[in-house]
């Protein structure tokens, strides 16, 4: 599939999205009018520098309030059209995107439409250039791609075809089905976006909320799929309107953006291989004879990357700090052993069940608590890996001396190291046993009972604003987690947006927050200053009644919950007397739905760090998410009242 990309997605000037490109491995970009008219680059400088940096110039555009209008506006329409086929000789392209009209439109008359469309399809064959119509979802006449097609079949010119661009399409729920009915050879050019589902009109829809394939809710893969059974060929382009893209690193935007793509043909080849193509025994969609599922070949061939099944479970979360103290009382008290020191490294593990904790303590000087590294168990690491990094993920270096675990490492938008490490069946971790040698607890984990039921129930990671997007991207393509609809949580400092990302049996829950700032160091303001985010890590255990008394016994403070909250609860379940004195006597939170149960508590945090302990009972398949404005609140309190 040859990639492609629109510079309107990116920031920076012509020459720095062109760069960005190059090294994001992009075969071709369109050029946005409003970055050449702008750029100090000459015509011909740009062709030079996109030869040079192996780049092809696939698209011009956009041309735009072209068509349905008087004759002597046709005319003006004709000459700006005319001067920009001749700037696009000197950039030696040959394809320019006109859309269908919505400002200047007075006439709705498709007659009219296909008379003008052939003139400029005319004017476009004497200087070679092929003029690529795309029905805007906006359009005021026309915005159906079928439409804007049944006037390029009606003008039937060679140098007139279609655009189709998802957007447009997805956006207003058209059919992707009829595009497989489009002539081969008149699908002159494709543009994909993703975006989320909103309820909002389509043009700020279409302006400001853009996304790269897989960080949205549209249905690409089956989009794509029927653009390739219709035998197109051509170059598979990115055009994204984002507020957010455009203000962030274009180099690491262009990564993200060829990522999408990647994936994307991932995914658009597996939805053809789950559906395949009614052909005739003659071969060809159309002809007569029997009909029968078969596979076909088509023009545009479709890349694949090495297949990986979903994680297995969390296999371990890392706390980087050189002040560990508060950490180490924090997780004894809650009920976590020490299991020592690793053999060669300043790192300590402790545990609870199968819960694990690694305190890394090589980090620079006054370094608060930040979770900066987690584990997953994956069937081949190594394959994994390779998968990530097809997806341009970063690899992770990590030192290791003999006879020690040799984890493969990548690393997320937000810079927390992933590490994909072989599981074993009965969950436990061969790597523990480099800790503890040397010291008094010499034992190791392994000492303990393999049956203790413990385990990470879901972490809890806060993401920059300008990065969000991109994590839910690097998740589900390089982990294979399913993205689930998104909430807004109210907090005192203003709404917290959450994305869940799971595995299919829910053994692995990550919690993508794009969560308000908890607080700014003192006398650092704008960019310069130390932003710091709460970010938790939560473990499953069995009784959480009695982990959370084990745990007042062991001194732990429990966040106070105010009163109020414990009357709401009792008014919205009628719980039993008994236990809701229990959960007020123990500052627990409690949610309940048609499937099941769910009790947890939360700790204080430490540095941008806290803990959540839950219970879930029955198959209840949340997290308390009544509950998160609460615990928002008490957090917020208790770390200024600090």
């Amino acid at each position: 599939m040859r990639t492609g990309i629109a510079t309107v997605c990116l920031s920076g000037t012509l020459k720095e999205k062109m760069q960005a490109c190059a090294v994001a491995g992009f075969d071709g970009i369109e050029i946005f009018e409003q970055d050449l008219v702008t750029s100090s680059l000459s015509p011909e400088d740009i062709r030079k520098m996109a030869a040079d940096l192996g780049l092809s110039l696939d698209l011009y555009q956009p041309f735009r309030d072209f068509d349905s209008v008087s004759e002597d506006l046709l005319q003006e329409n004709l000459r700006r059209a005319d001067a920009k086929f001749k700037l696009m000789s000197r950039l030696g392209m040959d394809t320019i995107l006109v859309c269908t009209n919505v400002g200047t439109a007075t006439i709705d008359d498709d007659d009219l439409r296909a008379e003008q469309l052939s003139r400029l399809a005319a004017l476009a064959g004497e200087h070679g250039v092929k003029v690529a119509y795309e029905a805007l979802a906006w359009g005021k006449y026309v915005n159906d791609y079928e439409h804007a097609h049944r006037l390029v079949s009606a003008v039937d010119h060679p140098h007139l075809g279609t655009c189709l661009d998802s957007f447009h399409i997805l956006s207003r729920d058209w059919d992707t089905a009829p595009i497989e009915d489009i002539q081969t050879g008149k699908i002159f050019f494709v543009q994909v976006a993703d975006a989320p589902k909103l309820s909002m009109d389509v043009l700020s829809w279409s302006r400001h909320y853009r996304v790269f394939p897989g960080e949205g809710q549209f249905e690409l893969a089956k989009f794509m799929g029927h653009v390739v059974r219709a035998g197109y060929s051509g170059p598979v382009s990115l055009e994204v309107f984002n507020d957010v893209f455009r203000q962030s690193d274009v180099e690491r935007t262009a990564v993200d953006a060829m990522r999408s793509l990647i994936w994307l043909e991932e995914q658009s080849a597996k939805w053809l291989e789950a559906n395949p193509a009614i052909t005739t025994a003659g071969g060809s969609n159309g002809d007569t004879g029997t009909r029968a599922a078969g596979r076909r070949r088509y023009p545009m061939e479709l890349a694949t990357l090495p297949k990986v099944a979903e994680p297995a479970g969390f296999n371990f979360a890392e706390v980087k700090t050189d002040e560990p103290a508060q950490l180490e009382t924090l997780l004894g008290q809650l009920g976590f052993e020490f299991d020592g020191r690793h053999r060669t490294k300043d790192v300590q593990l402790w545990s609870m069940g199968h819960a694990r904790v690694i305190i890394n303590e090589q980090a620079p000087s006054h370094s608060e608590p930040a979770i900066t590294a987690l584990g997953f168990d994956v069937d081949s690491p190594v394959i994994a890996s390779a998968r990530a990094q097809q997806l341009k993920a970063p690899v992770v270096p990590r030192k290791v001396q003999a006879d020690e675990e040799v984890f493969q490492g990548i690393a997320a938008p937000d810079s927390t190291e992933i590490f994909l490490c072989q599981g074993n069946p009965d969950g436990t971790a061969a790597w523990t046993g480099e800790f503890g040698e040397g010291s008094e607890f010499g034992e190791g984990p392994e000492h303990r009972d393999a049956a203790d039921p413990a385990v990470i129930d879901h972490v809890n990671l806060a993401q920059p604003w300008q990065h969000f997007d991109e994590a839910v991207l690097f998740y589900t393509s390089a982990l294979t987690l399913e993205p689930q609809p998104f909430a807004e949580v109210p907090s005192p400092s203003g709404l917290v947006r959450s994305q869940v990302m799971q595995t299919s049996d829910r053994s692995v829950r990550l919690v993508l927050n794009l969560a308000p700032l908890l607080h700014q160091e003192p006398g650092q303001q704008g960019n310069g200053g130390r932003k710091t985010y709460q970010e938790h890590i939560a473990f499953a255990v069995q009784d959480l009644v009695a982990t959370a008394r084990a745990a007042q016994d062991r001194g732990l403070e429990f966040l106070k919950i105010p009163a109020n909250y414990y009357e709401d609860l009792d008014a919205r379940f009628a719980l039993d007397p008994y236990f809701l004195a229990t959960l007020k006597e123990l500052n627990l939170l409690y949610d309940r739905d048609a499937n099941g149960e769910f009790l947890h508590f939360y700790t204080a945090t430490v540095g941008s760090v806290f803990f959540e302990m839950v219970e879930r009972r029955g198959n209840y398949d949340g997290y308390g998410a009544p509950n998160a404005p609460v615990r928002h609140a008490v957090q917020y309190d208790h770390l200024h009242r600090n």
